[in-house]
């Protein structure tokens, strides 16, 4: 795995029973008239000697409690079998080709390539397929990964964000595809970048982060700058066309509409509300006028695009399971816009994308699971009449597009099946499999996927998907791990694990919980699991757990829990919270002290999701289910695997370390049958773009860990 010393590590157990000491200082904030206790806050500075020597010593430690086991060492196996094949991200179409991102069998990462399509202009030496970006390699010792990417109009270019470590800090470039030519083009601070390609294609807007030293200390994540580049120009002097005032958290993200003369500016503040705005566009590419607010002030989601003089957006303004709406921006008074696709109660809306003929494809969700329709006729100027269209199975579908290209395609998987690109035929309403994913050695119909419903600590209904292996007959001690997410909006839908499916093969059970925080049930059900609600997605979470056991799947001494990110701070308040109901808990790049979460790296983008402990209004719920906060000394706390990355740009490290020396001092248990371990990995990142050895290293260690608690077999299913 990427970071770690090199050498042969001590088996499992070999002097493994105490992690290594950890100095506490009495460090007291006094907040709101609160005293807040941080012992670990040294821990926070990962530029000092000390912090790097202890957290070599962690990952020594973690090398001998856990690398050596024979579970681990099971779990790579089959997990880097069912990914050693193709893995297919999204694809576009432009210019008659199809752009696509893929890892093919042997390497690391994905790449960028191009197919050509059968009206198409082809590629160079009458090529069915080419790579037209390659990152593998090309970092040596640094692992350098794809970020982003965005095909010119017809084809001509690719604008590309490439990163090195996991670290997501883009920089930007610019191939020619018939050629495989990179231009000069090197643009840093592109995070996250979007790209508004002009119809000629010798220009383009894009988003960039300032540079150290252009602001105030810390604002270098912040303060999201919309620019215009010239192909061949300076990028030093590529001129500021938009910069949001206030906050600095505000995120813009550029778009052109269909025929070049405007940008379109959609401004996100988190993950509840969006302004709209809008500039012209004259003949030389530049702005000509300021852009101007259009939908301003509405708590509320817009995203879309402007087609035809008018913008259509898919909104949950007056809608909290969302619909498609048309506007003129001429005239852009919410009272006079025209619902293409209305709300509905039995359906939520995620997505939309115009065929080539004019109708709509939308995407929604229903109890968690995709369904996507088209238009009986093109859209006009009211309401369409939609049409389901069959797709494969029950899974996930992302990645819609349609507009320019000539035919509708999207990314779809299942918890069986690896994600494929799939196209559209708008006219016969039927689906096809473009380019598909591969699970080597997988065995297909071996698992039982089950959707059950299960009253929270409120009585608020909650879905989630139980995988069993196929003739699973409860016993109440089936080896179990229950994860989800629950904030930002997201919804957890039927998606492939190779670690999962590698689970519930061995005998297991893994279970996903929709909780409140989501999108499973719209707008309403995301803002019941935020700000002065988040308690309610740990309630969701716990009562899922309770359920497993009472309807006789498990118990405390075979259950378990796995979380990242936001996932992360779910799982680290569950068994804060409840630490007599999970025997395991694995912990990844989490979110953990609440009090300062929002002082480190891009975190203050997420006060609208969370709050912040400086409002003396939301410090008490914060404080209240914070999990660094409430570790409490002679606890029996579960077996705990952290783990973490020096290179994330999104949850600083800080988290993990603070967490597990805090729990490692706490906890009861005894460190030999429970251990408290902590992994940090200093050439990775959140996970995007990690290369495919250190993905297969790191998941076999926590699902080795979890089997091992556990007490998961390695036998076929039904064999423990």
């Amino acid at each position: 795995m990427a970071g770690r010393a090199p050498g042969r590590r001590p088996p499992a157990g070999a002097g493994a029973s105490a992690p290594p000491p950890t100095r506490r200082d009495p460090v007291v904030d006094v907040l709101h008239g609160v005293p807040v206790e941080d012992p670990y806050r040294w821990l926070e500075d990962a530029a000092s000697p000390e912090t790097r020597a202890w957290i070599e010593a962690q990952n020594r430690h973690t090398d001998a409690v856990v690398l050596g086991r024979p579970e681990v060492a099971r779990f790579r196996e089959r997990i880097a079998e069912l990914l050693s094949g193709r893995s297919v991200e999204e694809a576009r179409e432009r210019g008659g080709r199809l752009f696509y991102t893929s890892r093919e069998p042997g390497e690391e990462g994905a790449a960028l390539r191009v197919r050509a399509t059968a009206d198409g202009p082809g590629l160079p030496g009458g090529a069915a397929d080419g790579t037209l970006v390659d990152p593998n390699g090309l970092g040596g010792r640094h692992p350098v990964a794809l970020d982003w990417w965005y095909p010119s109009p017809r084809g001509t270019y690719v604008a590309y964000g490439l990163s090195a470590d996991g670290s997501e800090d883009s920089v930007l470039h610019v191939v020619e595809v018939a050629t495989g030519r990179v231009l000069p083009e090197r643009i840093p601070r592109t995070r996250h970048s979007s790209v508004a390609w002009h119809p000629d294609e010798r220009g383009f807007y894009y988003t960039r982060y300032p540079e150290r030293g252009e602001v105030a200390e810390g604002d270098e994540y912040y303060i999201r700058r919309v620019m215009h580049h010239r192909l061949g120009d300076d990028p030093a002097r590529d001129p500021v066309i938009f910069e949001a005032a206030e906050p600095r958290t505000h995120i813009p993200h550029a778009a052109l509409s269909d025929d070049g003369r405007f940008l379109v500016l959609w401004v996100h503040e988190g993950w509840r509300r969006t302004d709209v705005w809008l500039a012209p566009v004259g003949p030389d590419g530049l702005l000509a006028g300021p852009p101007a607010p259009v939908v301003a002030g509405l708590d509320a989601l817009f995203v879309g695009e402007m087609r035809r003089g008018r913008l259509v957006v898919l909104t949950n303004h007056e809608a909290p399971n969302f619909r498609i709406a048309a506007l003129d921006p001429a005239d852009p008074d919410p009272g006079r816009w025209v619902d293409l696709v209305p709300e509905a109660p039995d359906r939520i809306l995620s997505d939309f994308a115009f065929a080539p003929d004019g109708r709509l494809v939308v995407a929604a969700l229903k109890d968690a699971k995709a369904r996507l329709f088209v238009s009986a006729e093109p859209a006009s100027e009211g309401p369409v009449e939609l049409v389901e269209v069959e797709l494969p199975a029950m899974g996930t579908l992302s990645a819609l597009a349609g507009f320019p290209g000539r035919e509708v395609t999207f990314t779809f998987d299942t918890f069986e099946a690896p994600p494929a690109v799939f196209r559209l035929d708008v006219a016969r309403r039927r689906v096809e499999r473009w380019i598909a994913g591969e699970a080597p050695g997988a065995r297909p119909g071996s698992i039982e996927v089950r959707q059950v419903f299960y009253a929270s600590r409120d009585g608020t209904r909650v879905p989630m998907f139980v995988l069993v292996p196929r003739g699973f007959r409860p016993d109440g001690r089936a080896p179990t791990v229950l994860t989800g997410y629950g904030g930002f909006g997201l919804a957890r839908t039927p998606a492939f694990s190779a670690g999962a499916l590698a689970w519930v093969e061995a005998g297991g059970v893994f279970a996903v919980a929709n909780l409140r925080g989501g999108s499973e049930y719209g707008e309403r059900w995301h803002r019941a699991g935020m700000l002065e609600k988040k308690q309610n997605v740990f309630d969701d979470f716990i009562a899922a757990a309770e359920f497993l056991i009472r309807e006789g799947y498990t118990d405390r001494e075979h259950l378990g829990a796995y979380g990242r990110s936001n996932g992360g701070l779910l799982v680290g308040a569950a068994l804060t919270q409840r630490p007599d109901l999970f025997r395991a808990v694995v912990c990844g790049v989490p979110l953990l002290d609440m009090v300062r979460y929002h002082r480190f790296l891009i975190a203050s983008t997420w006060i609208p999701e969370y709050g912040t402990a400086d409002d003396p209004e939301e410090f008490p719920f914060l404080y209240a289910y914070s999990p660094y906060h409430r570790v409490r000394e002679g606890t029996a706390y579960p077996a705990v695997y952290f783990f973490a990355a020096m290179s994330d740009g999104r949850v600083d490290a800080l988290h993990a370390r603070k967490m597990a020396a805090r729990l490692q001092h706490a906890t009861s248990s005894d460190p030999a049958e429970r251990p408290v371990v902590l992994r940090i990995e200093f050439q990775a990142g959140h996970g995007v773009g990690k290369p495919l050895s250190a993905v297969v290293a790191e998941e076999a260690e926590w699902w080795g860990f979890l089997a091992w608690q556990l007490g998961l077999g390695a036998g076929p299913a039904g064999e423990r």
